[in-house]
């Protein structure tokens, strides 16, 4: 009996140790009533989970919204989402949300807050299990309080709102100084990021030009666009941010079918940074803990192990010169 004992110790130990060398943990459970067990798969899926992010943007006209957003998606697998490309497309693919919204443009109208809540929520409803940032949408409380009643019944609520706080003095310095190359995108800043040669892109060589929109009298009309249209938005967002969802056992459930949820809370992160690379720094960080299931791109990753290499060739080659 007692060689017995000792030979199924033994399996035990050698079972560890090969786990331990081929770098699994063998998993460990407390005893648990078995209804508790027999949702355990499912428990621990949901709790070592993090949650997605599904995150909006504010900020002021020229703040550096689509600098940070580029940062991001670059960065990070998530997806980025524009109304205006996603309304774009709809017409163009001819869809039934498409068609009625090429009906009340051709007429001049405005698009009313729900067929513009469907041109969104067509593309968001099938990103259950992605992270995504959504730009131009909402740009009213309506649309907000729409988009927030419609994600709370598909279970994808929104977890990350961003505004981007930047001095209205300047943004007004930053867009004076701002040249762009409009077949890329590219943006330059005469104050921080010049081109190599004035007036010319780095990549083409071919001249740059001005926005119509970045001088001082049409930024202080969008400012006064921007402050009535969004403070009220991050009021509302702000409110969502202070409170946490709570859930309460049923009455009837014994104790040992309780459940355990997380509250349904939003992160309010506000920027205040002058310049976007120190925002860049405050976002990313702040994303990194509150979403730490966040992959990097592949070609990050790539790049990143790549240049350790590197690194770790070199200090070899180095030692080996000093030995």
């Amino acid at each position: 009996m007692l060689s017995l004992r000792t030979a199924q110790v033994d399996k035990r130990a050698v079972r560890k140790s090969f786990f331990r060398e081929i770098g699994y943990s063998v998993p460990s459970r407390r005893a648990l009533p078995f209804s508790l067990n027999a949702k355990a798969l499912s428990d621990d899926h949901e709790h070592d989970s993090s949650p997605f992010l599904r995150m909006l943007m504010f900020g002021k006209p020229g703040a550096g919204k689509g600098t940070l957003s580029a940062r991001l998606v670059d960065k990070y697998d998530i997806l980025s989402l524009s109304s205006g490309d996603l309304l774009r497309q709809h017409i163009a693919e001819g869809t039934e949300v498409g068609r009625e919204a090429e009906e009340t443009v051709a007429r001049g109208g405005l698009l009313p807050d729900e067929v513009m809540l469907k041109v969104i929520t067509s593309n968001l409803d099938s990103l259950h299990n992605k992270h995504w940032i959504l730009d131009g949408f909402p740009r009213t409380l309506g649309q907000a309080k729409l988009l927030d009643h419609h994600l709370k019944k598909k279970n994808t609520s929104l977890t990350f709102v961003v505004n981007i706080d930047v001095p209205d003095e300047i943004i007004l310095s930053r867009i004076s100084d701002r040249w762009i190359h409009l077949p890329s995108g590219r943006v330059y800043n005469m104050s921080y990021n010049p081109p190599k040669m004035e007036g010319y892109d780095d990549i083409t060589g071919e001249p740059l030009t001005k926005r119509p929109d970045d001088n001082p009298e049409v930024f202080t009309r969008r400012l006064t666009q921007f402050y009535a249209s969004t403070s009220p938005l991050l009021n509302y967002y702000t409110q969502a941010a202070k409170s946490t969802t709570t859930h309460t056992r049923n009455s009837h459930q014994h104790p040992h079918q309780l459940t355990f949820h997380r509250p349904e809370k939003v992160v309010l992160k506000t920027l205040e940074g002058a310049t976007s690379d120190e925002n860049w720094l405050v976002l990313d960080r702040a994303i990194r803990f509150a979403f730490p299931a966040l992959k990097e791109r592949s070609s990050l990753r790539d790049r990143r192990r790549s240049d350790l290499n590197d690194a770790i060739f070199t200090d070899q080659v180095g030692a080996g010169l000093q030995s």
